[in-house]
């Protein structure tokens, strides 16, 4: 692609959003980050990615950590600050690219070219696809829900000066159950190449 773009994706569990994106990304023939930016961080620092794991996208825990002379004691800490430098420097260096969540809306800004999503459903196609998905019953697939934003918000928040899910912090905000998983792509794609073009 001659033109950087960088396309972020925040999504309500249950969403779809990692498919989404991930589809995307393939029709646009970019990288796509999501989990796998541990692997990135893990090649370089030498780091086991099952430990990084537990604190993917994960908010500090204020009382059971301290921050001595910019040094921090948090793994949820230092993690985020390695995939935020790490995106930043991917963005520097021109690449366009997907990435999922990683506060990647507020990361950007001051790039030209970012395009900012958020990606939500109904409550009953997110749980209907989680029990899909992740094999459980009705009740325990909203309460999975619920504690998956829960987080993911938390996570957004502490790092951000806007809020997870305001839509005054996107560009644009989708029902992925409207239009379905590739339905939600293909308009996501057509979008991306108005924009390109404009």
């Amino acid at each position: 692609m001659e033109k950087q773009i960088i396309i972020s994706i925040s999504r309500e569990y249950g969403s779809g959003g990692r498919e989404i994106g991930e589809k995307l990304a393939n029709k646009l023939e970019m990288e796509f980050y999501d989990r796998k930016l541990l692997e990135s961080i893990y090649n370089v620092n030498n780091i086991d990615t099952n430990v990084l794991h537990k604190f993917d996208e994960k908010a500090r825990k204020k009382f059971f950590s301290r921050t001595v002379r910019g040094m921090s004691n948090s793994p949820e800490l230092n993690l985020a600050e390695m995939q935020f430098n790490l995106l930043k420097q991917r963005a520097a260096d021109g690449d366009s690219f997907v990435v999922l969540g990683r506060c990647s809306d507020e990361i950007f800004l001051g790039l030209a070219d970012v395009v900012k999503i958020f990606i939500r459903a109904n409550l009953d196609a997110k749980v209907k696809r989680v029990m899909t998905k992740r094999e459980m019953d009705a009740v325990t697939a909203v309460k999975t829900i619920e504690r998956h934003d829960k987080k993911r918000r938390a996570y957004h928040d502490y790092f951000c000066q806007s809020k997870w899910g305001d839509v005054s912090a996107y560009d644009i905000c989708i029902d992925s159950s409207k239009l379905d998983i590739d339905g939600t792509v293909e308009f996501l794609y057509e979008y991306i190449q108005r924009y390109l073009a404009r």
